[in-house]
């Protein structure tokens, strides 16, 4: 099972609540950055630099004063889109893109994810991860491709479906047969449903 990770603070300024398994699964929470509203609304976590840097240092991925700028926002979210890819391809059974597996094995490549021992000669030994300030994002990259990786190949693979509440285009972990992300996302699965039945019987 994955380290416990810190659930999405309110300081995200989410419009919904985590889905269900994000407060296991980093890569989860990362996939679920981007927001499809009904009304053709959208909302992205990641959609400038500084909400970069407030998503990164709520979950421990960066200091408040990382300064994360525009080109190292893009490489994030052009990593959120290989990592959907990959959750969509679990999720369908489809084959998985090169292009996607290429993106997340680069990140889990370049720098070590685990923290390394190191000696301080007044209190003696500690675990320190090895991340100068100008690989952050390099070691935020390969963190959240770990998670993603462990997720792919975990028993919560298997569980790994879409919210079935349509434009809703966040992923979840489920649990018995809930496909929604939401209570709000459950509603409206339910209003729809209800509208369908309501129509069918005044055609009949």
């Amino acid at each position: 099972m994955p380290d416990p990770i810190a659930a999405p603070s309110a300081a995200d300024a989410s419009p919904l609540p985590p889905a269900p398994g994000a407060d296991a699964w980093l890569a989860l929470q990362f996939a679920n950055t981007a927001i499809a509203l009904p009304g053709g609304q959208y909302v992205d976590l990641l959609g400038s630099p500084a909400a970069v840097n407030n998503w990164l240092t709520t979950r421990g991925l960066a200091p408040e004063n990382a300064d994360v700028q525009e080109m190292c926002a893009t490489q994030l979210r052009a990593l959120r889109e290989h990592v959907r890819s990959l959750f969509a391809a679990r999720v369908t059974g489809a084959p998985a893109l090169p292009a996607a597996l290429d993106a997340v094995n680069d990140a889990l490549t370049r720098v070590p994810t685990t923290a390394l021992l190191r000696w301080d000669d007044k209190t003696g030994p500690y675990r320190a991860p090895s991340c100068p300030t100008n690989e952050i994002l390099e070691h935020a990259l390969a963190t959240i491709s770990a998670s993603a990786a462990d997720l792919l190949t975990s028993e919560d693979a298997e569980a790994l479906t879409a919210c079935e509440s349509t434009p809703c285009n966040r992923y979840l972990i489920r649990h018995g047969r809930r496909h929604w992300c939401s209570t709000r996302c459950g509603d409206r699965v339910r209003a729809a449903r209800a509208y369908a039945r309501r129509t069918r019987s005044r055609s009949d």
